[in-house]
């Protein structure tokens, strides 16, 4: 029960992340007309950022303290931090600058995946950790499907919606969502303060009567020996393969709404209702992942999962690259013979009518020369993307947690969240500068080089990677 109750606050989570995510870059347009694809990576990243700070804060805050402190506490900042949001259209200047502040104290409210994780894996015995992660992180992509879904439910409130006159509030398809998060965190807070409760139990099932584990009388002093003997490889591994995996997700989420604008010259509300869709659609596919991977990682164990899911994902990048002769629609101009042949008078028109100018932007010079992705590649890169993260994801930390064994896991896991967060903070920045300075094929053909560099990493220290209690002999894998 106890556990159930921790798989509901990660769902609520995810989808006060998501909810927003697919309209960040049409309402940063909207509001601030000098942001440009560079500063929506800078606006993504925030969130990842303000994230990595608060996890290992919250974790530690978790070792010494009842949970629900934590979890309290980081919620109001993430609700306080989402109606912020919905009015970063009111200040005169410097909108984008609002925007970006908002993101980082949502993401530091977020921190509280460490907590979430922590409680998960000190509630559940080493035959139940594998499940359980997966049972939560499939909890998470319910929330991702819930996200753009009621994002994309959102969307036809269109950028005009109506105003709330007495809170001076906007109400849109841009800031509807934020409030809709908002009410969410409340409704955590709720659920933190009244259904849970502190739980723990050690790697074979036995009930350690402690909240936050110490020692248990009647064993061996468990955390002093697991703090002299936790495998700091196999550790430091984990926490590289965990931000590879997030690093590359980051890029997925971050380069889905501008290249599709770009690539399927899709306006920016066809943007947010489509890729809503995707999003959910991937959501789903995720859930079915999650009850596979249970299946797998029993019958061959967590590391191959791990291995194989690397490999899926590196298809699905592989594929995204360029190939062709057919060019993307250019915004304000016309290609002939292959070349850019830029109509001034027609950009003039274009820019002072009230229709949106669509394609891929004439000052992203690539677009002249990068053959266009098709709409089957993006669809087939989405599905199989859908595969391999959510597998490579619930079995990177699952591993790590089995690898710490009896220890206090909440500053572990804020460690182990703060490498996610810095890998979704580089992830942005990286591909929104690359994709717009040198386009996706450079952008994707690094991504794939990083994945076969994960993949070559897994596979030299594969036997490292194991349970603690399997390596000390007292389970038997």
């Amino acid at each position: 029960m106890e556990v159930h109750q921790s798989y509901v606050l990660h769902h609520v989570s995810q989808q006060r992340f998501t909810i927003v995510i697919t309209s960040i870059w049409p309402y940063l347009q909207k509001i601030d007309e000098s942001a440009d694809a560079s500063f929506l990576g800078w606006v993504v990243a925030a969130y990842s950022l303000g994230q990595m700070v608060a996890s290992p804060i919250f974790g530690l805050w978790s070792n010494k303290r009842p949970r629900r402190e934590p979890l309290v506490c980081s919620i109001f900042i993430n609700l306080a931090a989402n109606i912020y949001y919905a009015y970063v259209y009111l200040p005169k200047t410097n909108n984008k600058y609002h925007m970006l502040i908002s993101r980082v104290f949502v993401g530091f409210g977020a921190g509280n995946v460490a907590v979430v994780r922590s409680y998960v894996a000190g509630a559940t015995s080493l035959k139940e950790r594998t499940g359980a992660m997966a049972n939560m992180s499939a909890c998470q992509a319910l929330g991702f499907i819930l996200g753009p879904a009621l994002q994309a439910g959102l969307s036809f409130i269109g950028e005009q919606g109506v105003t709330v006159k007495f809170i001076q509030l906007q109400l849109n398809m841009y800031t509807a969502p934020a409030i809709l998060a908002a009410a969410f965190g409340l409704i955590n807070i709720l659920l933190v303060v009244l259904v849970l409760r502190e739980h723990h139990i050690d790697d074979n099932g036995r009930l350690i009567r402690s909240i936050n584990y110490t020692s248990d009388a009647d064993s061996f002093d468990a955390s002093e020996e697991a703090e002299e003997s936790i495998d700091h490889a196999a550790v430091l591994t984990s926490n590289v393969l965990f931000f590879i995996v997030m690093f590359i997700f980051a890029v997925f989420e971050t380069i889905a709404t501008p290249l599709s604008m770009d690539m399927f010259a899709w306006t920016r509300k066809e943007a947010v209702l489509y890729n809503g869709i995707i999003i959910c659609c991937i959501g789903f596919e995720s859930i079915l992942v999650f009850l596979v991977v249970k299946v797998a990682s029993k019958r061959f164990g967590d590391r191959p999962v791990l291995l194989v899911g690397l490999a899926i994902i590196f298809c699905g990048f592989f594929i995204l690259l360029p190939w062709g002769n057919h060019y993307p629609k250019i915004q304000w101009a016309d290609v002939k013979n292959n070349s850019l042949v830029s109509h001034l008078t027609g950009a003039t028109t274009a820019s002072n009518s009230s229709v949106e100018p669509t394609g891929c932007p004439y000052e992203q010079t690539w677009c002249q020369y990068t053959p266009a992705i098709h709409l089957a590649q993006y669809i087939s890169s989405d599905i199989l993307i859908g595969i391999g993260y959510p597998a490579c994801n619930v079995m990177s930390y699952t591993l790590y947690s089995k690898i710490l064994g009896p220890t206090p896991q909440g500053v572990y896991m804020g460690w182990l969240t703060a490498s996610g967060s810095g890998a979704r903070t580089l992830g942005p920045v990286f591909v929104s500068q690359v994709y717009t300075i040198l386009g996706p094929r450079w952008a994707f053909s690094l991504i794939c080089g990083m994945v076969l560099g994960a993949i070559i990493l897994l596979s030299s220290l594969y036997n490292r990677l194991i349970a603690f209690s399997v390596r000390h002999g007292r389970i038997i894998e």
